[in-house]
């Protein structure tokens, strides 16, 4: 799993594009958390925070916890906007979870040991058709990667899905095909 984060937020009463751009002025950017069978909830969070965190890697796939003047909600950002010139974040979506939810994420896909395959070290090369998979996964049990180990793999081998251990509960999205 996941290193855990936290963010410190403010709750907004002003929802809309004037709101918003008040917010932005202020060096804050405006946000929004929804889920859970409760009323979305406009928040603000630190622009420099925020784009640490994006800019860091993973923010998709990483459960926060934001602290809304004194009330921590469990979250996973869902969706985020970049301004086209300065890449600075519009806005953000942010989906309430908690431990026992399921979700859709993206997983990236890491190779190790390839000095240790026979069929690299004789010259062949490594086809890499997916660097990311599509896992649903309990909140609690999100990995950072996926590790696929090269040793022993000849030329013309594959690995498939079928052939990478998964975290507990957690199953591809694409289940027709082994990929």
């Amino acid at each position: 799993m996941r290193q855990s984060y936290e963010l410190k937020a403010t709750r907004r009463d002003r929802v809309g594009k004037g709101a918003a751009r008040a917010v932005r002025r202020e060096g804050l950017t405006p946000a929004v958390i929804y889920g859970d069978k409760k009323d979305p909830l406009p928040i603000s969070v630190s622009s420099k925070e925020v784009t640490m965190k994006i800019y860091g890697g993973g923010f998709l796939t990483h459960v926060a916890t934001i602290d809304v003047d004194g009330e921590k909600i469990k979250v996973i950002p869902r969706d985020y906007q970049l301004d086209v010139v300065k890449d600075f974040p519009l806005h953000i979506d942010f989906l309430r979870v908690s431990d026992s939810s399921v979700l859709t994420v993206m997983v990236p896909v890491h190779f190790v040991n390839q000095e240790k395959s026979p069929g690299i070290k004789r010259g062949g090369v490594l086809n890499v058709v997916r660097h990311e998979v599509e896992l649903e996964v309990n909140a609690a049990n999100i990995p950072d990667s996926l590790e696929i180990d090269l040793t022993g793999l000849e030329l013309g081998d594959g690995v498939h899905i079928s052939h990478v251990k998964l975290p507990e509960g957690a199953a591809p999205t694409i289940t027709d095909r082994d990929f």
